[in-house]
């Protein structure tokens, strides 16, 4: 799949995007509560993740990047094709901010996969007069990916949408998720579930927005930053 947003291209990923997507999650795991994990990762030790979301099924992995010149002026040569850049993504819970910056949440809480809850803010980081992001940079990325390991949770899946701190206020996390409930419309999908690790407006904003409702909140479920967190759950019914 393929599609192009003005400078945003969103297309599946790649092993090629595997560095980038290592180093957006783990930028995320320093930083912020929004994915539980706590020890960055090595992009050989995120390879099983990404392996598990093949490019067709139920289980995707996408990816927003800047469009190259050739993309954007398409008299000079065809659309289309993977990066062979390396590219960043993560995983956790998803959100996505109008007012100056993105949020990325929905994820699996201290999954082997690195899933985590909350929203990764861009706030603070590059503006939107275009700083920091040079042609095919990676923008972020979203996944649908197993609910839990038993055979009769199939029919439901854990989204989540990370976006890196350049790819502020572009709408990055609503293309990524708007692709992706294209993608998974098509599969056998019967429900979609976020956890948002506690406060999060921008996230819970995002998911209102893609027809999520919250079913409940695990208080205190999570430590770190020498803190306790809550992470509210909310659900998204399909087919």
């Amino acid at each position: 799949m393929l599609q192009q947003h003005g400078e945003v291209q969103v297309r599946a990923g790649t092993e090629a995007d595997l560095p980038a997507l290592t180093d957006l999650y783990n930028h995320y795991i320093r930083e912020t509560c929004i994915t539980f994990d706590l020890e960055p990762f090595t992009p050989e030790q995120r390879r099983p993740w990404l392996l598990s979301h093949p490019q067709d099924g139920p289980h995707r992995l996408l990816v927003a990047q800047e469009a190259t010149d050739r993309m954007k002026n398409p008299h000079n040569g065809p659309v289309g094709g993977p990066s062979t850049g390396a590219e960043a993504s993560g995983d956790g819970h998803t959100a996505d901010s109008g007012a100056g910056h993105e949020a990325a949440l929905g994820a699996r809480h201290g999954a082997a996969s690195g899933t985590g809850h909350g929203a990764a803010s861009g706030a603070g980081h590059a503006a939107a007069s275009g700083a920091g992001r040079p042609d095919g940079a990676l923008l972020g990325y979203a996944t649908s990916s197993a609910f839990r390991p038993k055979a009769a949770y199939a029919p439901s899946v854990e989204v989540t949408v990370y976006c890196a701190p350049h790819g502020a206020g572009r709408g990055v996390g609503t293309l990524l998720y708007k692709a992706l409930f294209e993608a998974l419309a098509d599969e056998d999908v019967h429900r979609a579930y976020a956890g948002i690790t506690q406060p999060n407006e921008a996230s819970t904003r995002l998911h209102t927005r893609f027809g999520f409702r919250h079913i409940g909140t695990f208080t205190e479920v999570g430590r770190k930053f020498g803190r306790y967190w809550d992470v509210a759950w909310y659900q998204k019914d399909l087919g």
